[in-house]
């Protein structure tokens, strides 16, 4: 184990699954893992050992065949896993969000159709909130679910799903007027849909279609997409929790807990960039001596270690917060604004310390500074955090006058 981001008061168990997790990164992701990015691969043999792992199933209550494991401990596996290959903590990601939906708010019938077979990774999941139009805006959501008898019938299209043609379960967020007359609250007239389907591209099921991967700059490997619905028809029961007008809270909270999960995956590719930089630094030589030994790349390496140290710091405590059973919006949006930033500040000065050879495919600082801006943007943009931040700061420091 290295020196920087280490946690304090973890028990033996949380200990051994994050040495498991960590020689499995070390032996089979690292090797693999910029050969099938710049190939735009998906990892198959690296999610068959992930499934053999448990790690599908490690925040789900053993009753369902999962770990039972807590959030911190998940959060230190996502870190380890994005140190590795960042798309491959996306499609753990997305599948926890949904199981975590699925347990604190779906029906019990809900809970034992789903979370057994989540837990060894037969079904896996996706969650669709955003949509082309839509950006940060979430009460603009324009995708419908409209009642017909035992069914609804869902149109719309939908934008930014990670793992949408590989999962089988999609949590869709849509409005419902259903017992919500004109005027209510936009968040008070949205449901959480649960949209099972067949993996793979085109059309997957009648009414929904997922039209094939979206081309993007880094984060790779895993299949990003989008999903249209057309008439798509789901039973009844296909309501998260039961009840229509809870889906954002529901959503709210799974990306809550996902700022978490984003926050650990800075943490991690910003320590693999500050291992290639410290690395990289001791083996290149100028002026007669190893780049390491001139001050300048010394205040670097003093910088983005310092920067790795305090964003792990700042996820480790939202995790602990919301495993204690506390509101942790705040600490989960501070740790996202600041992993995310420090993740893309530490990146560049390791590919500034690889010099000419970081803008180089055969170096793997260059995908790790393609990989990087999706955090700034992913589950909320640095922005959308200072806002929570900042509401969340008047809730607490209120002038009394």
């Amino acid at each position: 184990m290295t020196r920087l981001a280490q946690t304090a008061g973890l028990n033996d168990i949380q200990r051994e699954i994050l040495s498991t997790v960590r020689d499995f990164v070390d032996k089979e992701i690292i090797p693999v893992a910029t050969q099938l990015e710049h190939r735009d691969e998906y990892p198959t043999e690296i999610v068959e050992g992930l499934k053999e792992l448990g790690l599908f199933g490690l925040m789900i209550p053993e009753e369902y065949g999962g770990l039972g494991e807590s959030l911190l401990t998940y959060a230190l596996c996502v870190e380890e896993i994005a140190r590795g290959w960042m798309s491959v903590s996306g499609i753990i990601n997305t599948h926890f969000i949904v199981a975590y939906m699925l347990k604190q708010h779906g029906t019990q019938e809900q809970k034992d159709t789903f979370l057994p077979r989540m837990a060894l990774g037969e079904v896996r999941g996706a969650f669709s909130m955003s949509e082309p139009a839509l950006g940060s805006d979430v009460s603009a959501i324009s995708s419908k679910g409209v009642k017909d008898g035992d069914e609804y019938v869902l149109n719309g299209q939908k934008m930014w799903l990670t793992n949408g043609g590989t999962s089988t379960l999609v949590a869709v967020l849509a409005r419902s007027d259903e017992g919500h007359p004109e005027g209510t609250a936009p968040h008070k007239s949205m449901t959480t849909f649960l949209v099972e389907k067949e993996p793979g591209f085109g059309e997957v099921r009648p009414g929904l279609t997922i039209p094939g991967k979206i081309d993007k700059m880094g984060y790779k490997g895993v299949d990003t997409t989008e999903l249209i619905m057309d008439d798509l028809r789901i039973p009844a029961n296909g309501v998260l929790g039961g009840t229509t007008g809870r889906g954002f809270y529901q959503m709210m909270d799974g990306v809550e807990v996902g700022r978490v999960n984003v926050a650990a995956r800075g943490c991690g590719v910003a320590q693999r960039a500050f291992e290639l930089g410290v690395s990289y630094a001791q083996q290149r030589h100028t002026f007669g001596k190893p780049i390491a030994q001139h001050q300048a790349i010394q205040f670097k390496l003093a910088e983005m270690a310092t920067k790795v140290e305090a964003a792990h710091a700042m996820m480790v405590n939202a995790a602990r917060k919301k495993d204690s059973g506390e509101r942790n919006d705040l600490e989960a949006g501070m740790a996202k604004y600041l992993a995310s930033e420090y993740c893309k500040e530490v990146v560049e000065d390791a590919f500034r310390i690889h010099g000419g050879y970081g803008f180089s495919k055969e170096y793997e600082i260059e995908r790790l500074y393609r990989e990087a801006p999706m955090l700034l943007i992913g589950e909320g943009t640095a922005e959308i955090q200072k806002m929570i931040i900042g509401r969340r700061l008047l809730e607490e420091y209120r002038f009394q006058g």
